[in-house]
């Protein structure tokens, strides 16, 4: 088909021209003519449009990202209309069913002795008469209230009965006693307020009317100290470098509730404290280097010091080592260790490869090797030390995914068995298999499955019934070319099916990425990779990133000194140690 030529055509013309075809076709026809030029004026006036994304475009045509079994299949190649079997879920997260690592919210549902809202009087009469809650049509999972219990921090207010106490005669029966219930009615009530307050302490100045000497109040304790608390600090890190606010939009915010936070205050905030980070930053990545599960990806960045005019005043200079090469990343490396998993961020020229070498250099060299997940790219592998390569498998489906439309028998029957592996694995988590179990259920389950499938695409190319330069020939070329590396978790214990762990602590980069565009220098990109470092860290041990950086903030001289005492898993008990002391 020849290239078109693209012209300038007023919009009105093409809607006369379109009503001048009305009596010459069915008005079917007529019909599916009207919506395909309003499909086209639609998407010039996007496209026209600036910050259309490509994502808008793609649900213009009706076109979803989802790679949800259910949702890729339908009904293509599925003889007779059979149900479509249930998608396979993630090897590492279990509330979401999607291998390529797509965010999903939890259900959750909190017990019925958290609901507890409204008046008291009114609770005291549903537990004398059985609890009127009981005949309410129980709610959808994910769909209920948040009970008190998921407000750990929240500021508990006691209150009394107003007429009976613990020991008095019951007002209903008269003969029996009351005593206090272990569980209080519970009644949550949020309020509003600016991410960063203000206190202003007003000291009293007196003068001498004969000597003119002048005599001020002396501020309270908590009134001593720097104009930015650590709290502040701390809510400064999260909100730039785990919600991605940019600090522009915090500052207008602010200034819109009266507490002016600039936007290059906020920054020299951040920037000025990073040093109290730093120490635990460098104990983690020791530790991680030593994690018996490597896992690492990388994803583009802009770091404004060596883009555009920039980086050909760096050039010219000859600052600029290794001219050849272009590109900016933000590199997540993933370890799973003894105490649990540590994520690590890395932004700058070099690639997720290269990172992880020089986290691995830090390994102790009596180690065995580590098992070592990526996507395949081979600017992912570590140089100068020796890893057991596993590679994605959900990758490996994704290129499969891709060819649905043009091949849905063949697509559906490599999906289906590749969702029985990944049921398979979930299995493993849910009975919280060890790893050696884990990879005897493998080797059981999943070991035939996989023994099949290799040999059915070796068959359908082999046979040329699918054609090797195709769309599924070349996906079925990546899964056979990486199969043993796709396949690591039926001979080694412990080893991952796809690397999702890694692009879901990735996907903090990208939102920041999305929302502040770039760093303006390297140094500033050093100071977001410590926070996310620590932030990524403490959520995945389950602990408030929040509670996290405030304590290192404020203990920075004990932390400092000893940084191995003040780690995700270790800091609570240090803390706790530290108020026994005190005591």
């Amino acid at each position: 088909m020849a290239k078109p030529t693209i012209i300038d055509v007023d919009v009105m013309r093409v809607l006369e021209v379109l009503e001048r075809t009305r009596a010459q076709l069915s008005p079917e026809d007529h019909a599916c003519l009207a919506s395909v030029v309003q499909t086209l004026i639609e998407m010039s006036r996007l496209v026209r449009e600036r910050g259309t994304s490509i994502a808008r475009l793609r649900r213009l045509f009706g076109l979803h990202s989802s790679e949800k079994l259910k949702d890729v299949l339908g009904d293509a190649g599925q003889p007779n209309g059979a149900e479509v079997a249930d998608p396979p879920p993630s090897s590492e997260t279990a509330p979401s069913n999607s291998p390529c690592g797509a965010d999903e919210p939890p259900s959750c549902v909190p017990p019925d002795d958290d609901r507890t809202t409204g008046d008291s009087d009114r609770d005291d009469r549903n537990d004398r008469d059985g609890g009127a809650a009981a005949d309410a049509p129980p709610k959808r999972k994910g769909h209920g209230r948040l009970g008190a219990s998921e407000y750990p921090d929240a500021r508990r207010v006691r209150v009394e009965h107003d007429r009976l106490h613990v020991g008095d005669v019951c007002p209903d029966c008269a003969h029996g006693k009351l005593y206090r219930l272990p569980e209080p009615a519970r009644i949550v009530r949020i309020i509003g307020q600016a991410p960063l307050a203000a206190t202003a302490w007003e000291c009293d100045r007196l003068r001498c009317s004969g000597c003119g000497d002048v005599f001020t109040a002396r501020a309270p304790a908590e009134a001593q100290g720097p104009k930015y608390a650590e709290t502040a600090v701390a809510m400064m890190g999260l909100l730039r470098y785990r919600v991605g606010v940019p600090l522009h939009r915090l500052d207008r915010l602010q200034h819109n509730l009266e507490t002016p936070v600039p936007a290059s205050t906020q920054w020299e905030v951040a920037r000025d404290h990073v040093g109290a980070l730093v120490p635990v930053f460098d104990e983690l990545v020791r530790r991680a280097a030593d994690g018996r599960l490597q896992y690492n990806d990388d994803t583009s960045m802009r770091i404004l010091a060596l883009m555009g005019k920039r980086r050909s005043e760096l050039l010219a200079a000859g600052q600029l080592p290794d001219p050849e090469r272009t590109g900016l990343f933000t590199t997540a490396v993933v370890s799973k260790t003894d105490n649990g998993q540590i994520a690590l961020f890395f932004t700058g020229r070099n690639h997720a490869g290269e990172n992880l070498t020089a986290v691995l250099a830090q390994r102790d060299p009596a180690l065995p090797p580590p098992i070592h997940m990526c996507d395949g790219l081979d600017r992912n592998r570590p140089r100068g030390h020796a890893v057991v390569e596993s590679n994605c498998l959900a990758h490996g489906r994704r290129h499969v995914v891709d060819e649905i439309n043009n091949f849905p028998v063949e697509c559906r029957h490599v999906l289906e068995a590749l969702g029985k592996v990944f049921h398979n694995d979930v299995t493993c988590r849910k009975q919280a298999l060890s790893d050696d179990d884990r990879l005897a259920l493998h080797q059981r389950e999943s070991g035939p499955v996989m023994a099949e499938l290799e040999r059915w695409m070796n068959a359908e190319l082999d046979e040329h019934r699918i054609e090797p330069n195709s769309g599924l020939g070349q996906a079925f070329g990546y899964l056979l070319k990486r199969w043993i590396q796709l396949t690591l978790f039926l001979r080694v214990p412990g080893a991952p099916l796809d690397n999702n762990l890694c692009e879901r602590v990735l996907k903090m980069a990208i939102r920041h990425r999305n929302n502040s565009l770039f760093y303006r220098t390297e140094r500033g990109a050093e100071v977001g990779d410590v926070y996310m470092s620590l932030i990524a860290t403490a959520e995945l041990h389950h602990e408030n990133p929040f509670d996290y950086l405030v304590a290192l903030l404020v203990h920075e001289a004990d932390v400092a000194t000893d940084p191995s005492a003040w780690l995700p898993w270790t800091f609570r008990a240090t803390l706790a140690r530290a108020s026994r002391a005190a005591a």
